[in-house]
């Protein structure tokens, strides 16, 4: 790896390169689980799998899914919350060879028909009450040959094991139904008891397709980014070394979406890497019962994204809750406000990295150092074999100076290998061995980087560029403002004006003239926003990620809407 200005501020111990072990994921759980067999690996609710049962339970259903005809390249769909289940599944899956589909619950038919077509899924394992009220009725639409069907309650304990569909059909919607036995439909915990752990030996490459890991399609059709076991396995182990985590000891928060690459990495894969126990968690959005987590087993690692740090800060009576065994947090997919940081540090006595990644590369590829230089605000430095560079957004080929804005450029051995069935596409982001990544950044002359911004959500205001992000990053320094999110909207004049919308936090109150105010101060003229638009809430992501095109075409229908005929 060639010298960059940012090796000088990695930690003690971690190199600009690494010697990485040739170990896909499925080798890493057996290695993980004949070190640390007793150690606890999944904790859900009441469940408690050590490293011995989850191999065994891997190994269980990879001997069924076999026999119904999984081999290497199948695709299979993974269609749940986090489960057990989802573990157990996603890890089988990749022993035999084959690629995950990894799939939101939430998507709509439309949605689940686009990926599951697109990836030429043949099996799908899914949750009783997705199949229920998402698929029976669609099944002649998807090219799907087998359903595998899981079902919450099933890998929890007596009672708990009768009493939860009890609950959980009281649930809107539920959480529970009844699937009828039928062609082509299996259950998933009947599979994995009545089989005996025997599953067939498979040669996996590292350069072999191990998911079609979909983009959101927040910038248009969503695309599956195909991530090889190399990319896969290299980004934990990266991981690994940058949070210098101790081996089969270390408890994990697994509350973010394991269908969603920074849950699926940093919230399954390294914990298992790392032969951590992973306290899986169905819905982040469930803050009791994330704290209850937190206290109840001792949480030492907490992965979030900032809604969930300002969340827990914002908790009523959180201080009175034990929450200090946690030690080490990892924040991404937004900027951090330094106030929630300073908050939640206080509360907890741990430190918080802020880092970046992409669903094209695994994802992680910058952290700020675990000991060394934090920059609050910024994504820190790239990973060991992670290079990175700013170039104009003109032409993409002009490398910028220290401090100047432009799209990043991302060149590591985490990226992927390409778009499924999208050679256009992967060759308009993949050139030269560089990652295009749509992201304006900016880096420092530390090598210190900085997300202002996508390309798409750039706000043009009579000529001059502005970002939503920074606009955001002054809002959310207002002492009433919880949540904020800005987007340009069509203005005669001026070709685009700002609007902000925001969420007041509970208890207080402030004025559009008085954020307009507090911007002015903070901000150059052409960045005040001139619209401020008050709301209850912000429409989010699976992983809590402000979702801006949804407020853009929110504002596209109303100017539709009011438009003569």
């Amino acid at each position: 790896m060639e010298q960059r200005v940012w090796h000088k501020h990695y930690d003690a111990g971690v190199r600009p390169s690494l010697v990485y072990e040739e170990l896909v994921l499925p080798e890493r759980l057996e290695r993980s689980a004949e070190a640390y067999p007793d150690a606890p690996a999944v904790l859900f609710l009441g469940c408690r799998l050590t490293y011995r049962q989850l191999k065994d339970q891997v190994d269980r259903l990879a001997t069924a899914l076999a026999a119904l005809g999984v081999t290497r390249e199948t695709r299979v769909a993974i269609h749940l919350p986090n489960l057990p289940q989802t573990v157990i599944a996603y890890y089988a899956v990749l022993s035999l060879g084959g690629q995950v589909v990894m799939t939101n619950p939430l998507y709509v038919e439309r949605e689940l028909e686009h990926q599951w077509n697109d990836a030429g899924c043949e099996l799908a394992i899914t949750a009783d009450f997705l199949f229920a009220t998402r698929l029976r009725h669609i099944r002649s639409r998807l090219p799907i040959k087998h359903y595998v069907v899981a079902s919450i309650p099933e890998y929890l304990p007596f009672p708990l094991r009768q009493i939860a569909p009890l609950k959980l059909r009281r649930m809107k919607p539920p959480a529970v139904a009844r699937v009828a036995p039928g062609p082509g439909v299996h259950f998933f915990r009947k599979l994995v008891d009545a089989t005996e752990p025997d599953p067939p030996a498979v040669a996996i490459a590292l350069d072999d397709i191990a998911a079609l890991q979909y983009t959101g399609g927040t910038t248009g059709v969503s695309k599956g980014a195909m991530l090889t076991h190399r990319n896969l396995t290299v980004n934990v182990q990266q991981c690994i070394t940058w949070l210098h985590c101790a081996h089969g000891s270390e408890v994990v928060l697994s509350a973010l979406p394991l269908f969603h690459v920074f849950g699926m990495t940093v919230c399954m894969n390294f914990p298992i890497g790392a032969a951590a126990a992973m306290v899986l968690l169905p819905n982040p959005r469930d803050i009791p019962a994330l704290v209850k987590a937190v206290t109840r087993d001792r949480v030492t690692l907490f992965m979030g994204v900032p809604a969930m740090f300002n969340a827990i800060n914002e908790y009523p009576g959180i201080e009175h809750k034990d929450i200090r065994s946690v030690k080490s947090c990892f924040s991404g997919s937004a900027p951090l406000p330094i106030a929630v940081t300073e908050r939640f540090e206080a509360l907890t006595g741990s430190h918080i990295v802020e880092g970046f990644g992409l669903t094209e590369t695994s994802p992680v590829t910058h952290v700020n150092p675990m000991g060394g230089l934090r920059k609050t605000g910024s994504i820190g430095i790239p990973f060991p074999d992670t290079d990175s560079k700013v170039v104009d957004l003109e032409t993409g080929t002009r490398t910028l100076p220290a401090g100047e804005a432009g799209e990043l450029l991302i060149k590591g051995p985490q990226v992927m290998a390409g778009y499924w069935n999208m050679p256009n596409d992967t060759a308009d982001v993949l050139r030269d061995g560089w990652l295009h990544t749509g992201d304006i950044a900016t880096i420092d002359e530390d090598g210190y980087h900085r997300i202002v911004g996508r390309k798409k959500d750039m706000i043009i205001v009579s000529g001059y560029n502005v970002y939503p992000d920074e606009v955001d990053g002054v809002l959310m320094k207002h002492p009433a403002v919880l949540e904020a999110a800005t987007i340009g909207v069509t203005d005669p004049k001026r070709g685009e004006s700002i609007k902000s919308y925001i969420v007041l936090k509970p208890g207080e109150h402030a004025t559009a003239e008085q954020v307009i105010a507090y911007c002015r101060s903070n901000l150059a003229a052409y960045k005040v926003p001139r619209l401020v638009e008050f709301r209850d809430s912000l429409p989010k992501s699976g992983i809590l990620k402000i979702l801006r095109m949804t407020l853009r075409e929110e504002e596209q229908a109303k100017v539709a809407a009011s438009a003569p005929a």
